[in-house]
């Protein structure tokens, strides 16, 4: 008895919850929107979302894994990711019980309006899929904008492309960014780039002896490429400069070097440094020299006479020659000594607040 129960309350049980699935509510011409059809059409396009997610959680592991292998398997990525995403939410829509066919002239009015309210986001995201099938840049480049901002292409996105900089910051570059301005790859098909390090010693040293000592010290830092026909490792002397000659060290680093741009600088630049001291080689400093042309308001023998110093005759002059010349420490004692005098004796009538005597 208790068994012919059970069935028939199972029975009107489903059957109400039909009848509450079949309640109306809304309806558009020949589409009829139900409770039943929105519940449905909603777990559709949440499960074809979830499979997205995972199916991109699964490429991006393998992308990872395989850094030789990721820029195709990002490709597979997004064009899965969005072609699951596309399809779920127009089997949603069909369960909703929507005809599509009836509402084509609805959705081409508001795809005109979206067209005019979001043709910039329309604009980044199919400049987006430009950038995913286009072999120009890949997932892994290093990049070098014309604002300066450089860093390793880490995603693509719908909107904007992420980029990693050396201090681990995200920067976000427009996808449209890419395409019509113009930028640097520096790792373009996983090749490497020179790199030019400059230095400088004093007039009069031996050139071959820095070259030899310099190319040493470079080819010790452990990611410099061993020198091939194409790519070889040298110094070159590319101009005087004021206190010394001015040389560059042109190297070839790995390519994971290569994108770390400052840090490969300064290390070469602390090799070539401990280079240099090491051989003994002088590295100038910049020199500045001052001449004073007037001192307390007066010029030539009027300066000299305000500290009671007269310029030498040519006697003088010849003999302070001949004798090997004053030394510049007693010049400025001179100076001093005679600055000290004028303190304790002013000159009378150089005061103008002091009294004067009539004689």
């Amino acid at each position: 008895m208790a068994g012919s129960i059970l069935p028939q309350q199972t029975r009107e049980f489903t059957r109400e919850v039909r009848d509450i699935g079949d309640v109306k509510l809304w309806t558009f011409g020949k589409s009829h929107l139900t409770v039943g059809g929105v519940v449905s059409g909603v777990l559709i396009i949440v499960l074809f979302w979830l499979a997205s997610r995972m199916l991109q959680r699964l490429l991006r592991r393998a992308r990872e894994s395989r850094p030789m292998a990721a820029p195709p398997i990002y490709i597979v990525e997004k064009v899965a990711t969005y072609g699951l995403t596309a399809v779920g939410v127009f089997m949603g829509f069909s369960a909703f019980g929507l005809d599509l066919s009836s509402l084509s002239l609805f959705a081409g009015a508001l795809g005109v309006g979206l067209g005019f309210g979001m043709q910039g986001v329309v604009k980044e995201f199919i400049s987006g899929l430009v950038l995913i099938f286009d072999r120009l840049i890949r997932i892994g480049d290093y990049l070098e904008l014309q604002t300066g901002e450089r860093g390793v292409v880490a995603e693509i996105g719908a909107r904007a492309t992420r980029l990693r900089n050396n201090d681990d910051m995200d920067v976000l570059v427009p996808n449209s960014r890419l395409i019509e301005a113009p930028i640097t790859n520096w790792t373009h098909q996983n090749s490497a780039r020179r790199m030019h390090v400059p230095f400088r010693v004093a007039y009069g040293t031996s050139k071959e002896a820095v070259r030899d000592a310099v190319l040493k010290a470079a080819h010790e830092v452990p990611f410099t490429l061993e020198d091939t026909a194409r790519r070889k490792t040298q110094v070159w002397l590319v101009g005087f400069g004021d206190v010394g000659l001015m040389f560059e060290l042109v190297v070839w680093p790995t390519l994971e070097a290569v994108k770390r741009p400052n840090a490969a600088h300064a290390a070469y630049t602390w090799a070539i440094e401990d280079a240099l001291r090491k051989g003994g080689f002088e590295i100038p400093l910049p020199q500045q020299e001052v001449r004073v042309r007037g001192l307390f308001g007066q010029e030539g023998d009027a300066a000299r006479d305000a500290l009671r110093l007269k310029p030498p005759s040519r006697k003088a002059a010849k003999a302070e020659e001949d004798a090997g010349g004053a030394t510049h420490n007693d010049a400025a004692e001179d100076l001093v000594r005679g600055a000290e005098e004028d303190a304790l004796n002013p000159v009378p009538g150089s005061d103008p607040a002091a009294p004067t005597k009539a004689t």
